[in-house]
């Protein structure tokens, strides 16, 4: 009985092929990691039942393989509906909710061949990059469970890094696959949007900040949970045609000569909690010894009016999704203040201050395109402070700054995010008290194939969640 989960997608594969191993085999070792960690750790709820699970696992050794993630455990993020499984959003109003179907990303993962064991935790409806609920409580990071795991994939990532998961699905709006990782010492990778699209419901043409990606211990794993989520759905506008194996471009040669630029603080426009940037630069030497050129580069636009734009946009966003909940008193005084002030911003905006908001997100995509045509990548950190208190909503302040709202701390996401760019984070090591740090390495759209090769060619050279994994919990 293994203690973590410490392999591949791979090799799981092979020593299954090899019968040196079974999927009941690997189910029982899953579960064992599960009971012995999670407990002070809590990334995986709704789990289910241990004899069901090695059932299920038994079948998958004595059928044939239906997919890349055959036999393989994972557990879905709770804002994905999963058919018979506890899908709460995080929130009292749907605690004990039993969904009667999957959605799209969920029956994509299971066509695959995975076992669904149950869900990862996250924040009420996923706001705020700090994974903390009042349905299942905090989630702190493997690295210190006194820290939060961040969010708001938190349990996706605390599962990967005790080893309790080898891949983990996400969803991004405002950094939620790549802060989480980078407070986990993992990757979580955003596709360009529409790569992976969202469930056709509601409003599919207007609101385009959020999408879901994977989550994994290798860009390799990261490329194979991909290959299995990305496709158009036909009710989706936006979704894109399904792209080559994004596993077959990281097998390709790695990639040479690159220039990327690094932005840094933005001009001191982020405030960073010292030795963030330190790490982040240290991490991009090994794309200089690769044989990148990396460049630093000025603050390409006022980062204020990408504030405006993201906070805006993002409040439309949530009161189109929420509004009914909100207008309903009783259900109202279950929301979270984070999900109030959300709904209360987009509720506010005037018919012009949308067009204001759209206009300054064009300006800026088309600065994007112009800063793609001199670079192949650009790079930020993934977050402005290390792991905080998990009893701590939000960080207020930043050296001397004061946080304005629960999420200025995380304003740093916003240039990928706000225009739907592909964006991964890559561990960068570990701050004197040894909390995990990561950036991101943002590309143009459509390069998703381009960033998970420099994802893959930097992991070779560092493996810095092979090399440093968390201490297990006794």
């Amino acid at each position: 009985m293994v203690d973590r989960i410490d392999f591949t997608l791979a090799e799981v594969h092979a020593l299954v092929a090899a019968r040196q191993y079974s999927y009941e085999q690997f189910m029982k070792d899953t579960l064992h990691c599960i009971h012995r960690q999670n407990l002070e750790i809590n990334a995986i709820v709704a789990l289910q039942d241990d004899e069901d699970l090695l059932a299920q696992a038994k079948r998958a050794d004595e059928t044939p393989i239906s997919g890349a993630l055959h036999g393989i455990p994972i557990a879905l993020k709770d804002l994905v509906n999963v058919a018979n499984i506890v899908t709460t959003f995080g929130s009292p109003l749907f605690k004990g909710n039993t969904p009667g179907q999957d959605d799209v990303i969920a029956a994509r993962i299971r066509a695959a061949g995975a076992i669904i064991i149950g869900k990862t935790n996250t924040p009420e409806f996923g706001f705020g990059s700090q994974t903390y609920n009042r349905v299942y409580g905090e989630t702190a990071t493997p690295y210190d469970l006194n820290k939060t795991s961040g969010g708001s994939s938190g349990g996706a990532a605390a599962a990967l890094a005790s080893g309790m998961l080898i891949v983990a699905d996400g969803s991004d709006m405002m950094g939620s696959l790549r802060n989480p990782a980078a407070f986990c010492n993992v990757y979580g990778f955003r596709p360009t949007y529409g790569v992976v699209p969202n469930e056709p419901d509601g409003d599919v043409f207007m609101h385009q900040l959020s999408t879901v990606g994977p989550m994994a211990r290798t860009p390799n794993d990261l490329a194979q949970l991909l290959d299995v989520m990305a496709g158009p759905i036909s009710a989706h506008p936006h979704s894109l045609p399904k792209p080559p194996a994004f596993t077959q471009a990281i097998a390709d040669a790695p990639p040479s000569g690159m220039r990327i630029g690094w932005l840094g603080d933005w001009e001191g426009a982020l405030p960073m909690e010292p030795g963030v940037t330190a790490l982040c630069e240290q991490a991009l030497s090994v794309f200089e010894q690769s044989g990148h050129q990396v460049e630093h580069l000025a603050a390409p636009l006022d980062l204020e009016k990408l504030w405006t734009s993201w906070t805006q946009l993002r409040g439309l966003s949530i009161a189109a999704s929420l509004g009914d909940t909100y207008q309903d008193e009783l259900a109202k005084a279950q929301l979270k203040p984070e999900a109030v002030f959300e709904i209360e911003t987009g509720l506010a905006l005037s018919a012009s201050d949308i067009v204001h908001a759209s206009a300054l997100r064009a300006q800026w995509f088309a600065k994007t395109v112009q800063l793609f045509s001199q670079y192949d990548a650009l790079v930020l950190p993934s977050s402005q402070v290390f792991p905080f208190d998990k009893t701590l909503p939000w960080p207020k302040l930043i050296n001397d700054r004061t946080m304005d709202t629960y999420h200025r701390w995380m304003e740093v996401v916003v240039p990928a995010s706000l225009v739907g760019l592909p964006a991964v984070n890559v561990p960068v090591g570990f701050s004197a008290n040894q909390l995990p740090m990561g950036m991101q390495l943002i590309g143009a759209k459509h390069a998703d194939a381009t960033l998970l090769q420099l994802a893959q060619q930097y992991h070779i050279a560092t493996q810095w969640p092979q090399k440093r994994p968390p201490a297990l919990v006794s």
